[in-house]
C-alpha cells in the first residue's frame, strides 16, 4: 500500500524538481536555444552550400564526360556511315558506339524513304538499350532544327543534352546530327552512381550537422554555466538579503561587467545593512523611551489616582463637602486621570507587542460564557444582543478574548449605537465572532487605517475620549492567537467587526509564570473603543 501511495507522490515530486529546474534556468535555456539555431542555421547553410557544389561538379564531370565521348563517338562511328546505311551497318555503329567506357546507351536514326516509316533505327542490345519514346520531344526538336550559318555558328547542327529521371532513376540524354544526311544519334547514361554519391555526401553533411548542433549546444551550455554561475550567486544573495540577512556580500573576482555587478551589490547591501541598524537602533531607542516613560508614570500617577478616587467619592457623597464652584474642575480631573492611567496601561502593552514579549496563557474556555462575562462586567447586557451557543470551545487566552471583545463591542456602543449585536459561529474549522452595530457605518477611505494607531479621520477633531490605541491592541491579541480582525460595512447598515480565530492556528504560549504583564480584564485595552477616533 504505502509503495502504492508513494509511486504517485515520487513522480510529482519529480515533475516538481524539473518545472523548478526548468524554470530556474529559464535564461540558461533560452542561451542554448539561440547558440543551438545559430549553429544550425550556419550548418544547413554551410551543407546545402557544399551539397550545391559538389553535385554540381559531380554532375558537370560526370555530364562532360559523356557527352564529349559521345560527340566523338559520333564523328569516328556515325560520320564514316554511307549516307543510306543498311539496318545492320546501322546496328553494328551503334553497338561500337555503346561499348565505350563511358558505358552509355546509344539510339541512331537515318532517314530512309525506301523502309518503314521513312528511316531506319537501330540501338545497342543492352537491357538498358534507349527508345526514342525515352527521348523527350524537346530534345528531338532542338536536335533536329537547323541552325542558320552564321559567324558565331559554323555548323548547322549542335550537340544538346537533358537530365530527366526515369522509374525514379537520373539520366543524361544527349542528341545530335551529322551534318549532309548523316544519320541522327542519342545516348542515354545513368546517373545513379553520382546520384549514390551525393546521397552519401549528404548524409555526411547531415551526421556533420548534427554533430555541429550537439557540439553548439554543449558549447552554450559550458558559456551559459560560466556566465550564470555569478547570476546564481547574485540572486541565492538577493534572496538571503530579502530574508533579512543584511551581511551577506558576494566574493568578487574579476574585472568584467558581472564583477562591477557583485561590487555594486556588496555596496548597496552594506549602506542597506547600515541604515536598517540605524533604524533598528531609534526605533529600540524610542520603544524604550516609551515602556520607560510608561513605567515612570505609574507610581505618580498611583498616587494621582488614588487622590481622585477620594475627590470623586466626595463628589459623590451627600454632605456635599466639595465647593459647587471647583466641582466641574474635580470632575474634570477625576476623568482625565483615569483616561492618562488607560493610556500608560495601553503604551506599555503595545511596548511589550513590539518588543515581541507579549505571550499567551492558554485555556479551554466556552467562548458564550467569556463574553457573556466581559459584557456584565460592564454593563453592557441591556445594549447588546448576544447570539451564542454554549459548548463552542476554544483554547484561547481568556484575559486577552476579554480584551478583544471589550475594545470591540465598547467601539460598537460608543460610535455605532445601540443595539449591538454579537454573533458567534464556527465556520470552516475557525471560530468567527462577529460585533455589529447599527450606526451610520465607517467612511470607505477610513476603513484601510482604522486598526493604526493613534489615527484620526479628520485633524479637526484630534482629541478623543479614548487613548486611540484600542482596536490596534485588539488587533494585536488577535494576531498574537494566529487570528485576524477585519472591518467593513454591513449591507443592512451599520459597521460589523468580524474576529476570526482558526482553531488549528499555532498562538505563541508561555507558562502563566512567565507571562510578561498582568492586570485586571480588559487593563490592556481601552473599553471605551476606538473608532470614534477614526470616523
Amino acid at each position: 500500500m504505502s509503495e502504492a501511495q508513494g509511486t504517485p507522490r515520487g513522480w510529482a515530486a519529480a515533475r516538481k524538481a524539473i518545472l523548478s529546474g526548468l524554470r530556474f534556468t529559464s535564461l540558461r535555456l533560452r542561451l542554448v536555444v539561440v547558440f543551438a539555431l545559430v549553429a544550425l542555421t550556419a550548418a544547413v547553410s554551410a551543407s546545402g552550400i557544399a551539397y550545391w557544389l559538389n553535385r554540381e561538379a559531380v554532375l558537370t564531370r560526370a555530364q562532360d564526360a559523356a557527352l564529349s565521348d559521345f560527340q566523338q563517338e559520333m564523328q569516328n562511328r556515325a560520320a564514316a556511315l554511307p549516307q543510306k546505311p543498311t539496318q545492320g551497318e546501322l546496328q553494328h555503329a551503334a553497338n561500337l558506339m555503346a561499348s565505350s567506357s563511358q558505358h552509355y546507351s546509344v539510339l541512331l536514326i537515318s532517314e530512309d524513304a525506301e523502309s518503314a516509316g521513312g528511316r531506319r533505327i537501330a540501338g545497342n542490345s543492352d537491357l538498358d538499350a534507349i527508345t526514342l519514346a525515352e527521348v523527350p520531344k524537346s530534345l528531338q526538336a532542338a536536335v533536329n532544327r537547323e541552325q542558320p550559318l552564321k559567324d558565331g555558328n559554323k555548323h548547322p547542327y549542335h550537340l544538346y543534352w537533358q537530365r530527366i529521371t526515369i522509374h525514379d532513376t537520373p539520366y543524361l540524354v544527349g542528341g545530335a546530327r551529322v551534318i549532309d544526311g548523316g544519320p541522327t544519334g542519342y545516348m542515354l547514361k545513368s546517373l545513379e552512381p553520382e546520384a549514390k554519391d551525393l546521397n552519401s555526401l549528404a548524409w555526411s553533411l547531415g551526421i556533420a550537422t548534427g554533430l555541429a548542433l550537439i557540439g553548439s549546444a554543449l558549447l552554450a551550455q559550458a558559456a551559459a554555466t560560466t556566465v550564470l554561475r555569478p547570476v546564481h550567486r547574485l540572486g541565492i544573495a538577493a534572496r538571503r538579503l530579502g530574508e533579512g540577512k543584511l551581511d551577506t556580500r558576494l566574493r568578487v573576482s574579476g574585472t568584467d561587467e558581472l564583477a562591477d555587478l557583485s561590487r555594486t551589490f556588496n555596496s548597496a547591501a552594506e549602506s542597506l545593512e547600515k541604515k536598517v541598524a540605524d533604524m533598528s537602533a531609534r526605533e529600540e531607542a524610542s520603544r524604550r523611551f516609551v515602556a520607560d516613560m510608561s513605567h515612570e508614570l505609574r507610581t505618580p500617577l498611583t498616587a494621582i489616582t488614588a487622590v481622585t478616587e477620594v475627590l470623586e467619592e466626595e463628589l459623590d457623597a451627600e454632605t456635599g463637602s466639595v465647593d459647587p464652584m471647583i466641582e466641574p474642575a474635580v470632575r474634570l480631573v477625576v476623568s482625565e486621570t483615569r483616561r492618562l492611567n488607560d493610556l500608560v496601561e495601553n503604551l506599555m502593552e503595545v511596548t511589550r507587542f513590539d518588543a515581541g514579549t507579549a505571550r499567551l496563557v492558554l485555556d479551554h474556555v466556552d467562548i458564550a460564557d467569556q463574553i457573556t462575562a466581559c459584557i456584565d462586567a460592564r454593563a453592557w447586557l441591556d445594549a447588546v444582543e448576544l447570539d451564542a451557543e454554549r459548548g463552542i470551545m476554544a483554547r484561547i487566552d481568556p484575559r486577552r478574548l476579554d480584551v478583544i471583545m471589550a475594545n470591540l463591542i465598547g467601539n460598537a456602543l460608543k460610535h455605532g449605537g445601540s443595539p449591538v449585536r454579537v454573533s458567534v459561529r464556527m465556520e470552516e474549522s475557525a471560530l468567527v465572532i462577529r460585533v455589529r452595530d447599527h450606526g451610520p457605518g465607517i467612511p470607505e477611505d477610513v476603513l484601510p487605517h482604522v486598526f493604526d494607531r493613534f489615527y484620526k479621520a479628520s485633524a479637526s477633531r484630534p482629541r478623543s475620549e479614548g487613548s486611540g490605541l484600542g482596536l490596534s491592541i485588539a488587533l494585536e491579541n488577535a494576531h498574537i492567537h494566529g487570528g485576524e480582525i477585519m472591518a467593513a460595512n454591513s449591507s443592512e447598515g451599520g459597521a460589523v467587526f468580524t474576529f476570526r480565530l482558526p482553531l488549528d492556528a499555532s498562538p505563541l504560549t508561555l507558562p502563566p509564570d512567565e507571562e510578561t504583564g498582568g492586570g485586571r480584564p480588559g487593563a490592556e485595552g481601552d473599553e471605551s473603543g476606538e473608532k470614534g477616533s477614526t470616523r
